[in-house]
C-alpha cells in the first residue's frame, strides 16, 4: 500500500455527504486511522477528538448564521 499525498485523501462512501463541510479532513482522517487501527480505536481517539471539535464549532457557526437571517427580525 503505498502512501498518496495529503490532497489526495481516499474516497469513502459516507464522506460525500460532508464534502462541503469544513471538517471534511478530519472527518476523513479520523476513517483513514480507523483503517490503519481497527484493532485499537484508542489510537485514533485524538482524530475523533479533533472531528468533534470541528463539527461543534461549524455547528455553533451555522446556528449563528440562522439567527441573523431570522424571519421574524
Amino acid at each position: 500500500m503505498g502512501s498518496s499525498s495529503k490532497d489526495q485523501l481516499p474516497p469513502y462512501p459516507n464522506a460525500a455527504r460532508i464534502s462541503d463541510s469544513q471538517c471534511y479532513s478530519q472527518y476523513t482522517a479520523s476513517l483513514k486511522c480507523l483503517e490503519e487501527f481497527s484493532s485499537d480505536k484508542s489510537k485514533c481517539q485524538e482524530h475523533f477528538d479533533v472531528y468533534k471539535e470541528c463539527k461543534k464549532k461549524e455547528r455553533e457557526a451555522r446556528l449563528e448564521r440562522n439567527r441573523s437571517r431570522s424571519l421574524f427580525s
